[in-house]
Parts: C-alpha cells; structure tokens; sequence
C-alpha cells in the first residue's frame, strides 16, 4: 500500500540522517530511489522523477535563494541589517522586539513567496535576536510563522488565488476572510507557541556563511532609510505586479510588472541596488563587495542541494500516484464540505509533501460541493488552504529550508517547524467554521 511506502521511506531517512549521520542530500536520494520502487516505478523511471523532482524545485527556487543570500550577506556585512535591528528596538522596545519582528514578516509576507520571504528577512531575524540578545528561533520562529500563514491563506499568492479560482471564490472576500483567519494563526503560532519551550531549547548556532557577527559603529551603518528600502525593494516591485494583476488586469502595464514583479527579477534588480547602497556608496570597492557575494553563495549551496532533494521526494511520491490513492479513499465520505476539504488537503500534505498540490487536489475534488451544499466559495478555498500547510515533514522543502536556515537538527525541526504548521492549520480550519456560522 502507498502509505506503507511512506512510512518505510521516512523511517529509513531518519535511521540514515539522525542514527548513520549520512548527508541530507545523499539520505534523501537515496530513500526517494527506493519509494519509487516500492511504488511500483522501474528504476530507471524512479531515477528520472527524481532528475525531474531536482530540476523543478531548484528551476523554481534556485535564484530566489541564491539572491536572497547576496541581498542578506550585503545588508549584514554593510551594516544594513543592524541598523534596521536597533531602529526597531528603539521604537518597539526590547520587550516588545518580537511583536516587531511579527508585524514586519506579516506586511513583507502578503506580498513575497515563503522561500523569498524567507531568505529577505533571515539576516535581520539574526541580527535583531543578537542585538536583542534573545535565542534565534524566538524571533525566528514567529517571522516563519507570519510567513507560512500569510502563503497559505492569503491572496495573492499562487496557492490560495489558484484554489479560490477552482472554487470560483471572490478574491477580495477570501483576502478580507484570509486577514481575518491569519491574524489569530500567527499570534498562537509564533509568539504564543514560543512561550512553551525554555529559553535554552530556542538557542541555535547561526550558520557563518549567512551571518556576520560584526558590531558596527554608528558612523560604519547605512541610514534606516536606505537599509530598509533596499531590504523591501522584492516586496514593493512583487507587490505591485499583485496590484496590477487584481486591480488593473487590462491595463499596457501588466507585461512590465509582470516581469519586474517575478520573485528571481525582482531580487536580481535588488542586489544591483544593494551594491550601490550597501557597498560603493559607503567606500566600499568592488573586490571587497565581490568577496561577500562568494562567501554568500558559497554558504548556501548546500541549502540548495538539500531543497532540491526534498523536491525530488515530493515527485517521486506525486509521480506514483498517492495523491490520487487518498483522494479515492475521501471521496465517498459524508463529512461536512468545509471539514471534508480541510482534511483531504490535509492527508495529501502529508503524503505528497506539495502544498500547491495538496489544496489543489483537494479543490479539484470538493468544487462540486460549493453548489450542492450552498457553502461559501471562499471558505472552501481557505479550508483547502488550511489543509495544505498542515504537519511539514521530511518530504517537503520547506522544512528542510528552515531547517538549514536555522541549522537545527531533524527532531528540533519537527518539534518547532511542523507542530507550528499544524497550529496554523488548526486555528485556519477552525477560523473557517467560526465565519461559516455566522455568514
């Protein structure tokens, strides 16, 4: 059976990665090789979902995370990030240094991808926990967890518009209820689930590569002003292709902003900024700035590799059909529409690993029950959505992107990333009925 597939494959991977300390990258092939054939696949046909499944995700991501970086170590090796760090203390206070961090992943996520939401505010979630002096992942944790709410809930990002678009939902009602369900997500999630865990379990070690640990002085930083525009430059150049595509479909702009609004151009155009504002105009010359280019790529390319594994993963387990195994199995079921949604996107999750194709898989099936049943469209959608973030494990990218980004070993991921998820997921569904009773 395809669930029995699963659960061999993921045990082997925790046996080669926690008991053997095998390399993730190698762990992963490995296990997806052998799932593939269990599944029934040749093995030359499981080696070719897996070539398939690793050009797909870095095709997808490669970019992104390579200019994030070169925008992340430019801003913390300039001092940008530090400024942008100790400006928000100043205002926010230490005391209130997470809620800071919160409503800015939470404004910076409407507009960005997961992935580039992550590798634009990584930098400053460890420059501010080092000026704050706080552990890593309590700031890290509750940015994540703005981030994964505002891409699984809230237009427009692909996944909820692409679902709200199988269902026929209105995009503006499924943003307001989507604001509305993410608001109490994030809070449980991030700052709430935070106060569980002792203050020495938050502690990480920062990857190098990623971060200089540098204290500037006041002359050495950037202006706020500078720091923060060439930090949110991705946001506002995304933001708009968004507000064009929703407000201004027809308009002879649309080609420009698409282009300058895909998440690869848009950080591109940021690092060339980022190299006059974070480096020659501070008297910085080319070399020195070329250097924290090198040791940036040269820091996340093992983050690649390992992103792309988890992507090989996921296809192998779409391209033996799973996904449509468990939809087989839910389709008959007699379970209220919104609940029924939620947990066909939710089992999928888990199986296949894709968000995108749990909440799809799941619309495609309960998009009949919109009319039949007379529930609103839009909770549909975001039932569909709640579904697909639910418990990340090791056959998803994004858990070994926050993995790797935060260096944290496979149970301290599960522990904080996929129980955090799952959080967010629960509160979606129940946000969802709660609005259902009273629409």
């Amino acid at each position: 059976m395809p669930i029995v597939s699963i659960c061999i494959g993921v045990a082997l991977l925790l046996l080669l990665m926690v008991v053997f300390k095998l390399n993730a990258f190698i762990s992963l092939i490995i296990v997806s090789l052998l799932v593939g054939i269990l599944e029934g696949m040749s093995p030359i046909d499981a080696m070719t979902s897996i070539e398939n499944g690793l050009g797909s995700t870095l095709g997808h991501l490669a970019m992104v995370i390579i200019f994030g970086g070169i925008l992340g170590k430019l801003m913390t090796d300039s001092g940008g990030a530090q400024r942008i760090a100790m400006t928000l203390i100043k205002v926010f206070g230490e005391k209130r240094v997470q809620l800071a961090a919160v409503l800015t992943a939470s404004i910076v996520g409407i507009a960005l991808f997961f992935e580039t939401g992550v590798v634009v505010l990584i930098p400053l979630v460890f420059t501010i926990a080092a000026a704050a002096g706080v552990p890593v992942l309590y700031i890290g944790m509750p940015v994540i967890a703005a981030l994964i709410t505002m891409h699984g809930f809230v237009p427009p990002h692909p996944g909820p518009t692409a679902i709200a678009d199988v269902f026929g939902a209105n995009i503006g009602k499924m943003l307001i209820y989507g604001i509305i369900i993410a608001i109490p997500a994030i809070i449980l999630a991030g700052p709430v689930f935070t106060k569980l865990f002792k203050k020495e379990s938050l502690e990480t070690t920062i990857p190098k590569e990623l971060f200089n640990p540098k204290h500037f002085e006041e002359h050495e930083m950037p202006g706020f002003g500078t720091s923060i525009f060439t930090a949110i430059i991705p946001v506002i150049l995304i933001a708009t292709k968004a507000f064009v595509e929703i407000f201004l479909p027809d308009s002879p702009i649309m080609p420009a902003t698409n282009f300058i609004g895909n998440p690869s151009v848009a950080l591109l155009i940021s690092v060339i900024i980022a190299i006059f504002t974070f480096g020659i105009s501070r008297g910085k010359k080319m070399p020195e700035i070329m250097n924290s280019v090198s040791e940036s790529v040269s820091g996340i390319a093992m983050i690649l590799l390992i992103i792309g594994a988890g992507g090989a993963f996921k296809q192998v387990l779409i391209d033996s059909h799973i996904d449509q195994y468990i939809s087989d199995i839910m389709a008959g079921s007699t379970l209220s529409p919104l609940l029924l949604t939620w947990l066909i996107a939710a089992l999928l999750r888990v199986a296949v690993g894709s968000a995108t194709v749990a909440g799809m898989t799941a619309a495609g099936i309960a998009a009949p029950l919109v009319s039949a049943a007379g529930i609103s469209p839009e909770l549909m959608a975001l039932a569909a959505g709640a579904g697909s973030i639910t418990f990340s494990h090791v056959n998803d990218a994004g858990f070994w992107i926050y993995k790797e980004y935060f260096n944290l070993s496979i149970g301290q991921t599960i522990k904080t990333w996929s129980v955090m998820v799952t959080i967010i997921s629960l509160v979606g569904l129940a946000g969802v009925l709660l609005i259902n009773m009273f629409i």
